[in-house]
C-alpha cells in the first residue's frame, strides 16, 4: 500500500525550523572561514585543470569542522625536499547561508571542487576536493547543509586579489618573488598590490607592426631607500605577446609603469642567484643554493677532461 497521504514529511514550517537550528548550531560551534571561488583563466580540457587560475573574491561565512581530534590525512612527512604537510578536513556549511553569501554573486549552483576555504584560526588554505550535497540524507525531506571534503592547498603561483589583506598578504609571502631596484623622481614610488608593467617591444618595433610584448608582475613589497630610489618585490610574473621573453630587463629606455600609482620608473638592478651570500638567494632566505654548490665542489672534479680517467 502507498504511504498515508494525511501525514506529510515535508512540512515547510518544520523544514524552516530545522534549517534555522542548523544555522544557529553552525554559528555557535563553527569557525569563521572565507570561501574563495576559483576563476578559470585557461582551462585544460584534457587534464581538467587550470594552472593559471586566479582568486578574485572572498566571502566570510561560518563552517563547522567535523574533525574534532585534529586534521586528518597523512599528517606531516619529512622528505628529501623538507617537511610536507598533508592535512585534510571536512567542513559543514549551510546551504541557505552559502546561497545568500556566495551563490547570490557567483554564477554557480553549489560549492565547486577546486575552490578554496581560508581558515583564519590556523592561517591555512584548504582546497575543496569533493562536495557532498545529500547528507544528512533528506531528513524532513530537506537538505540543509553541504559537506566539503578538503585538503591543504598547495600554492602554484596563482593570482590572489581578493581585497582581504589577511589573505592576499599570506599568499604574497609564500609566492616566488623577484627583487629589483628602481630609480624614480620626486618620491614617485610604486604601491603595494598594484600591477607593474614593462613594455619589451612596441608595435612599431615588431616585425608585423602589431605585436606588443609586455612583462608584468604584482608588487608584494616596497622599500623606499630614498626620495629617488627604491626596491620592490614582484610575484605572479607573466609575459604577453611572446614565448621567447620570460622576465624583466634592466634598461634606461624600457621603463616600468605602475597601473594604480600611474608612476613610471626605471629598473636599475635585478637580483639573481649570484646576489645572495653563501647560504641563500635574495628572493628566498630559506634557500641554500650557494652552500650546496660549494659543498659539491669538494667531491666533484670539474677540471677532468677525460671522462674515462687518466690512460697513463
Amino acid at each position: 500500500m502507498p504511504r498515508n497521504v494525511y501525514f506529510s514529511q515535508a512540512v515547510r514550517s518544520e523544514q524552516n525550523l530545522y534549517e534555522d537550528l542548523v544555522i544557529e548550531s553552525l554559528k555557535i560551534f563553527g569557525q569563521d572561514v572565507y570561501y574563495i571561488p576559483r576563476t578559470l583563466v585557461n582551462r585544460d580540457n584534457i587534464l581538467g585543470e587550470d594552472p593559471a587560475g586566479s582568486f578574485d573574491d572572498a566571502y566570510l561565512m561560518e563552517a563547522y569542522i567535523e574533525n574534532v581530534d585534529g586534521f586528518e590525512g597523512a599528517g606531516d612527512l619529512y622528505q628529501k625536499f623538507g617537511i610536507e604537510v598533508r592535512d585534510e578536513a571536512n567542513f559543514v556549511i549551510s546551504r541557505k547561508v552559502w546561497n545568500g553569501n556566495v551563490g547570490l554573486y557567483e554564477a554557480m549552483a553549489k560549492p565547486r571542487e577546486g575552490d578554496l576555504l581560508f581558515l583564519p584560526m590556523t592561517n591555512s588554505f584548504f582546497e575543496i576536493t569533493f562536495v557532498e550535497d545529500d547528507k544528512p540524507f533528506y531528513q524532513l525531506s530537506n537538505l540543509p547543509v553541504y559537506k566539503l571534503t578538503c585538503s591543504l592547498f598547495e600554492y602554484n603561483d596563482e593570482d590572489f586579489d581578493t581585497g582581504i589583506d589577511e589573505i592576499d598578504h599570506k599568499i604574497g609571502d609564500e609566492a616566488y618573488q623577484l627583487v629589483m631596484d628602481y630609480i624614480t623622481t620626486a618620491g614617485n614610488h610604486f604601491k603595494e598590490g598594484e600591477i607593474v608593467t614593462q613594455v619589451l617591444q612596441t608595435a612599431a618595433e615588431s616585425a608585423d607592426g602589431n605585436t606588443v610584448i609586455e612583462v608584468a608582475g604584482r608588487v608584494q613589497d616596497v622599500t623606499k631607500t630614498s626620495n629617488i630610489a627604491g626596491q620592490i618585490s614582484l610575484s605572479n610574473i607573466g609575459v604577453t605577446g611572446s614565448d621567447d621573453y620570460k622576465e624583466f630587463i634592466v634598461s634606461a629606455t624600457k621603463t616600468l609603469y605602475g597601473a594604480e600609482s600611474n608612476n613610471t620608473n626605471t629598473i636599475s638592478k635585478i637580483y639573481g642567484l649570484d646576489d645572495g651570500d653563501d647560504s641563500f638567494m635574495p628572493e628566498d632566505p630559506s634557500a641554500q643554493n650557494v652552500a650546496f654548490e660549494v659543498e659539491a665542489d669538494n667531491f666533484i672534479d670539474f677540471t677532468e677532461s677525460n671522462p674515462f680517467g687518466d690512460p697513463s
